[in-house]
């Protein structure tokens, strides 16, 4: 197995931090600790990774943050977050709006290796872009799997589409739809809708899923949530992806004489301060932003360093009770 920084922080018998100074030349470091940093390292055979190395020691205290769009309240509220805390760090942020667009993707990790960017925070939902194949690069994900070297962060997707979905039945619906981004999209957010499949099954009751592109216009998801009621006039419950379409789906029901919570109970997702300020009356899974963005920084901040991190963070996701279930 190949030794990891850990391992020479153990046999030299100093810590991570110490190790990663030593291989970066920061601070002041005695030749007593650089000595036997190196004489650890040459008796596990540790190759430092050159490529953050070099990221490290020319440093420019920039970090970029790749999100779908600032648009949806959730990744502004992400993006507002991360922001503060990484300029509380030192850090000055570009931001960048990547939808549907490798390109833009490819651009930013090109930055980054070639030292432009200390890091970057991605939440973005393309698949296939190569870059991210090089290893121990100074990245972190939120709400995507990127690769089994880059550490994610997300809140319980799984616990949170049972929880919905349980709300709903509680509340006496049978017959409830769930609305999903396309299954294939390589984000944890998908994992809602196994947890409403789950919680469906253990009720006897068949799931059915719309699939919503995320990029989609108002106008091209409102003829999708109105083919729902065309196709299934008996629906009792809708579970939403987030929560801008359960708004949307709330103002279309009414349009078909659906009285909310009475003839529909409808339930969103993420629960973002805006939306609970603004629609109070939807109840809807709220994400811990906050945490979710103070983690991501701890994270990134180690990879900057050099040092492990854990692969997978999850956070609990809590109910917010409204009006419409």
């Amino acid at each position: 197995m190949k030794p990891k920084l850990e391992d020479v922080a153990k046999l030299a018998q100093v810590s991570k931090t110490t190790v990663s100074r030593v291989l970066n030349n920061r601070g002041y470091i005695s030749d007593e600790t650089k000595d036997k940093v190196y004489q650890a390292m040459t008796t596990l055979n540790y190759q430092p990774n050159s490529a953050a190395r070099q990221l490290y020691n020319q440093k420019t205290n920039i970090v970029g943050l790749l999100f779908p769009t600032v648009s949806n309240p959730f990744f502004g509220e992400l993006v507002l977050e991360l922001e503060r805390k990484l300029y509380d760090m030192g850090y000055i942020v570009i931001i960048g709006n990547s939808m549907n667009d490798c390109e833009k993707e490819t651009h930013y990790i090109n930055q980054l290796l070639s030292n432009q960017l200390d890091g970057l925070i991605v939440g973005t939902h393309n698949i296939g872009v190569e870059q991210y194949n090089n290893r121990n690069l100074p990245i972190v994900a939120i709400d995507r799997v990127v690769n089994e070297d880059i550490p994610d962060i997300r809140s319980d997707n799984f616990e949170g589409g049972v929880l919905a979905t349980q709300h709903l039945i509680e509340k006496g619906a049978k017959y409830i739809i769930h609305t999903n981004g396309p299954i294939d999209v390589n984000t944890t957010a998908n994992l809602r809708q196994s947890g409403y499949e789950h919680t469906m099954s253990q009720h006897g009751f068949k799931p059915i899923t719309y699939t919503i592109d995320f990029e989609l216009s108002f106008e091209e998801k409102a003829k999708k949530f109105k083919q729902i009621f065309e196709e299934h006039p008996e629906v009792d419950g809708i579970f939403a992806s987030n929560d801008t379409d359960a708004i949307q789906i709330y103002n279309i029901a009414l349009s078909y004489d659906k009285r909310v919570p009475e003839d529909l109970k409808i339930i969103g997702y993420d629960g973002t301060d805006l939306m609970r300020h603004m629609h109070p009356d939807l109840t809807t899974i709220i994400q811990p932003i906050d945490s979710i963005a103070q983690q991501a920084v701890n994270a990134l901040e180690q990879r900057i360093n050099n040092e492990e991190t854990e692969q997978h963070t999850i956070l609990p996701v809590e109910l917010w009770q409204g009006t419409t279930s």
